[in-house]
């Protein structure tokens, strides 16, 4: 039956999605996950509660166009997915990058479905971005592509409908921009956005979230292995904010973060990396990583970011984009000692990576769990801002720690209930599947 349900979910899926690869590996990890679920309950199956779930409840894709600042029109697309409100207001970031496409939009809005329900707060599922490409873009031309872009999206979005949040591309310059141009648009202040300014509405630990519940997640993995963060030494990919601040928190901890990169090219630095420096470089500058070796000579810069993973570390932090690491690149790790892997970025490991980690025995938290810090965090920005209130640093940081703690139980537990002990991929999976499932079943055929 197993093989069966998955197979027919996928033809459907491919048939209906064509060229969405992404998309579709992310339908098919979750699909062999939850098959033995739905053998156990067939009453999710005569509900067709996955095959609801694998279908957006609204996809919308827009022109977007701005003028640069030599006076020249230019056209991009908008895209939002809103893929399920069944737990709560669709909730997920936005993405600018050329790479963006519908496919991608929806393999992150898929994800973002169940990653949100195991966060145990009140949030659905959604997605969105544009092929916009903010960088070498000047300030003026990023807020006027902003307001385009909300001129459309603005009539879609709403504190209790959907909330959007940054991703890829898009931090607070353009969170503010766009918030700015909704405010404007609706003559409301509401909490619409999520990652805000402290200014306007943000939480405090919202910049950090990601990177640190990265952290603190894998820290229940290591002490599974009787191990901690003192002394370990950690390669991360990307150098963004979720690289940036699981850098930051892992030093806290006692580790040697010793690489990071772009997508131009990597850094080793075996004294550590200086993460004052790589802030500055990356968020104030926006400079590449290129430059921290310009000005460090203990580390060493490589062009091509792919072989960031052939340096040798107990723990690896990708974090940077979609399916980074490969077979080749999970074997080089395996065999240069690594002990245990978390994903930073959303689906960073192929399926047949995934397969090298587990079969080797490598400690491995899936995206899904080991990075929802982000959007948990955000739902607590949401609770704050619906109380007109802002909790403290320590306060927000205490409550991020305890939603990860909680969603490495809620992972260990549905392994283990489902007969796959230690298997925190479909322990995540089953997880979220059941939340959002049991909501669906209560609120009946909508």
């Amino acid at each position: 039956m197993s093989a069966q349900f998955v197979d027919s979910v996928m033809a459907t899926v491919v048939a209906r999605n064509p060229g969405e690869t992404e998309f579709h590996q992310a339908v098919h990890e979750v699909a062999e996950s939850v098959a033995v679920v739905i053998d156990k309950h067939p009453e999710l199956a005569k509900a067709k509660i996955f095959e609801r779930i694998v279908e957006p409840e609204r996809q919308l894709m827009f022109r977007v166009p701005w003028m640069d600042d030599k006076g020249q029109v230019q056209v991009n697309r908008g895209f939002r997915v809103q893929f399920s409100s069944a737990i709560g207001p669709y909730k997920g970031g936005l993405r600018f990058h050329p790479s963006v496409y519908l496919g991608i939009i929806k393999f992150l809005g898929f994800e973002q479905v169940f990653k949100n329900a195991l966060t145990t707060t009140a949030i659905g599922g959604g997605k969105g971005g544009s092929d916009f490409d903010p960088k070498a873009k000047s300030d003026n031309e990023v807020m006027r592509f902003c307001q385009s872009f909300m001129t459309e999206l603005f009539r879609h979005v709403g504190p209790d409908t959907d909330v959007p949040a940054g991703d890829i591309g898009v931090g607070g310059r353009e969170i503010g921009y766009m918030f700015g141009m909704y405010k404007k648009l609706t003559n409301t202040f509401t909490g619409v956005f999520t990652g805000k300014g402290l200014e306007y509405g943000g939480s405090l630990v919202r910049t950090e979230a990601t990177g640190y519940g990265l952290v603190y997640f894998v820290s229940r993995i290591l002490e599974a292995r009787g191990m901690s963060w003192k002394g370990l030494k950690v390669v991360i990919s990307g150098s963004g904010n979720v690289a940036i601040y699981a850098a930051q928190k892992a030093q806290q901890l006692g580790a040697n973060v010793i690489a990071l990169s772009d997508s131009n090219g990597y850094i080793v630095d075996p004294r550590g990396i200086k993460v004052d420096t790589v802030k500055r470089i990356k968020e104030v500058e926006r400079g590449r990583i290129k430059e921290y070796a310009q000005e460090h000579s203990s580390a060493k810069y490589t062009e091509g970011w792919e072989g960031i993973w052939t340096t040798p570390c107990d723990v690896a932090l990708p974090s940077a984009t979609q399916n980074e690491i490969d077979e080749a690149a999970a074997k080089a790790l395996v065999k240069n000692g690594c002990k245990a892997v978390g994903e930073g970025a959303n689906m960073p490991s192929t399926p047949e990576a995934m397969k090298v980690f587990l079969d080797a025995g490598v400690s491995f938290a899936p995206a899904k769990a080991a990075n929802a810090g982000g959007v948990a965090t955000s739902a607590l920005e949401m609770s704050q801002n619906s109380m007109r209130l802002s909790w403290p640093f320590e306060e927000v940081d205490a409550r991020l720690k305890q939603i990860m703690d909680n969603i490495y139980d809620q992972c260990v537990q549905a392994s283990e209930v489902y007969g796959a002990k230690g298997n925190l991929v479909i322990g995540a999976n089953i997880a979220g599947f059941l939340k959002v499932a049991g909501a669906m079943m209560a609120q009946g055929l909508v």
